[in-house]
C-alpha cells in the first residue's frame, strides 16, 4: 500500500501522482485526491495503481451520479465535477499543442460547454453478453457491467433487454439511435443472421410503440425492416435523412456547434474548391456546398457516400459530389484528375489520417481544417504540415462527450 496525491490528469482515464519520483497512474481520480493505491502493475517508466482508501478528496471530486460508476468503464471523468473536466480538457489540450508544435494556446474559452451534462447520446451501442445480459464493458475488460439505464443517453434511447433476449447469443452488439421521439434499433450479429432471426425482428418490432425500425447487420448481410431512417439538422434549414446504422455525430447540439465553428474558419466563397475526406453522409461538404463551394467529398464507406449523394440531390446541391475510396487509392486519382483545392477539411476516425498528410501538403490548399477525436494522432498528423509550411490557426475544443476523457478538436493549418 502506497499514499500518493494526484496532481493532474492524463487525456485518458488516470490521475497522474508519483511515489518514490515515479509517476502512477490511477484511474477514477480527481486532482487534489490524497490516495491510498495498491500497486497493480510495473510498466516502462510508471506504475499503474488502484484506489484502495480516499484519505482526502480534491475540490473538485463528487459523487458520480451513475449508479454503474466505477464498474462500468464508459463514463471515466464522472468523479469530476463538469467545470472541473472542461477546465482539465482545455489544459491538456493547450499543453500538447506547446508541447508538440511550440503554440501557444490561451486556456480561457478554449472548450465549447457542452449544452447538457447528461443526455446527450443519440446513439449508445450496449454490448449483449452470452447469457443475454446487456450493458457496458468495464475497464480495461471485456466483462459486459449489466444496466438497466444509462443517465448519458438522450431520450428515447433505452436498454434494449428484450431484443437481446429474442436475438440470443449470436448478437454481440445491439445500438439504439434516438430518432424524432422513436428508437432505431441496430443489431450487429458475429456472422450472418438466418431468416428465422428476421422474422423472429419482425415480430418482435410489430409489438413495440418505441422502436419504429430495425436494422440487423452480419457477416456482410443488411436488413432493414420498418422505419429505420432519422433526420438530423446540420444547421438552420439542413436537414440531414439517414438510415440509423450509418455513422453520425452522438452529440448533435455539438456537432452543430462544430459545423458553425468548421464553417466560420473555412470563409468559403463561391466557386472555392472544397475537399472533405473522410466525409461520412456529408457532415461537412453538404453545408460547404450549401456556401456554394464545389465540394467533393471522399469516404470509404459506400453505404454513406450514396447517403451524402442522395442528400445533395433531394437539397439541389448540384456541386456537391461523393466519391467513394479508400485512402490509399486517393492520391494517384486526385493527381490523375490534376485536383487542386483551396480548402480541405478532414474528420478521421481516432486512428487518424497519418496516410493521408503527404498528399494534403502536396496539394498545396491555402487552408486545412483536421478535426479530431484524438489529441494524440492530431499532433502526430499536424507536425507534417508545420514542416510543409503550414502555421496553426484558429483552434477550438468541444466537449461532444461529458464525463469521459475525450474530447473533439478542430484546428486550423494555414499556409504561409
Amino acid at each position: 500500500m502506497a499514499t500518493i496525491e494526484i496532481e493532474d490528469l492524463t487525456l485518458g482515464p488516470w490521475g497522474v501522482g508519483h511515489l518514490d519520483g515515479r509517476a502512477v497512474m490511477v484511474p477514477n481520480t480527481a486532482p487534489g485526491d490524497l490516495l491510498e493505491v495498491e500497486i497493480e502493475s510495473e510498466r516502462k517508466g510508471y506504475a499503474i495503481g488502484r484506489i484502495e482508501r480516499i484519505v482526502r478528496a480534491g475540490d473538485h471530486r463528487r459523487v458520480p451520479p451513475c449508479p454503474f460508476i466505477p464498474r462500468c468503464g464508459g463514463c471515466d471523468w464522472q468523479q469530476l465535477d463538469y467545470p472541473a473536466q472542461l477546465a482539465a480538457k482545455a489544459r491538456l489540450i493547450a499543453s500538447e499543442f506547446a508541447r508538440a508544435l511550440s503554440v501557444e494556446l490561451p486556456v480561457d474559452d478554449l472548450i465549447e460547454p457542452a449544452a447538457e451534462e447528461f443526455g446527450y447520446r443519440s446513439r449508445v451501442r450496449f454490448k449483449v453478453g452470452a447469457g443475454g445480459e446487456v450493458g457496458f464493458h468495464a475497464a480495461a475488460s471485456n466483462r459486459i457491467v449489466p444496466v438497466d439505464r444509462c443517465i448519458v443517453a438522450a431520450a428515447p434511447i433505452s436498454v434494449p433487454t428484450r431484443f437481446a433476449a429474442v436475438f440470443g447469443r449470436r448478437c454481440r452488439e445491439i445500438e439504439v439511435v434516438a430518432g424524432d421521439h422513436y428508437q432505431v434499433v441496430v443489431a450487429h450479429f458475429d456472422s450472418r443472421p438466418t431468416p428465422e432471426h428476421i422474422a423472429q425482428a419482425r415480430e418482435t418490432l410489430a409489438g413495440d410503440f418505441i422502436v419504429r425500425g430495425l436494422i440487423v447487420r452480419g457477416g456482410g448481410a443488411r436488413e432493414l425492416i420498418g422505419k429505420t431512417g432519422i433526420t438530423i439538422e446540420l444547421e438552420p434549414g439542413l436537414i440531414l435523412e439517414v438510415d440509423a446504422d450509418l455513422f453520425t455525430q452522438v452529440n448533435r447540439a455539438q456537432n452543430r456547434k462544430l459545423i458553425a465553428a468548421v464553417m466560420a474558419s473555412a470563409a468559403i466563397a463561391p466557386g472555392d474548391e472544397v475537399l472533405d475526406l473522410y466525409c461520412g453522409a456529408g457532415n461537412f461538404s453538404l453545408p460547404a456546398a450549401r456556401r456554394g463551394a464545389r465540394a467533393t467529398g471522399v469516404d470509404a464507406d459506400e453505404l454513406a457516400i450514396a447517403a451524402a449523394r442522395r442528400n445533395a440531390t433531394r437539397l439541389t446541391l448540384e456541386h456537391a459530389q461523393f466519391i467513394a475510396m479508400k485512402a490509399d487509392a486517393l492520391a494517384s486519382f486526385l493527381g490523375r484528375a490534376r485536383y487542386r483545392p483551396s480548402l480541405v477539411i478532414l474528420d478521421p476516425p481516432r486512428a487518424g489520417a497519418a496516410e493521408l498528410i503527404k498528399l494534403i501538403a502536396a496539394l498545396r490548399p491555402r487552408r486545412v481544417l483536421y478535426v479530431s477525436c484524438n489529441v494524440a494522432t492530431l499532433m502526430r498528423d499536424l507536425k507534417p504540415l508545420v514542416h510543409a509550411g503550414y502555421r496553426a490557426g484558429t483552434v477550438r475544443g468541444f466537449d461532444f462527450f461529458p464525463n469521459t476523457h475525450h474530447v473533439e478538436v478542430m484546428a486550423e493549418m494555414l499556409l504561409t
